[in-house]
């Protein structure tokens, strides 16, 4: 599924369970069943400004803090 990570996120924040400004350990307790490596690399390598140049679906506000980039994308 495209975006499945992305969409989890956005879910967590929307009922409450993953509050903003996100940090790895919040996504981590919100969104249990992901690979390890998910939470340690997904918000960094999808912030805004990513070297990657990989989908900007977070805005980093702080060190080891993002919020979701708005309005949400993909039709979420």
């Amino acid at each position: 599924m495209k975006h499945k990570v992305y969409k989890i996120s956005v879910k967590a924040v929307r009922e409450g369970k993953l509050k903003e400004p996100i940090t790895e350990d919040g996504f981590r307790n919100a969104c249990p069943g992901l690979g390890e490596g998910t939470y340690n690399a997904f918000l960094h390598k999808h912030q805004v400004g990513n070297p990657g140049g990989n989908s900007e679906l977070f805005k980093w506000i702080a060190p080891g803090k993002f919020k979701l980039v708005k309005p949400i994308k993909y039709g979420i």
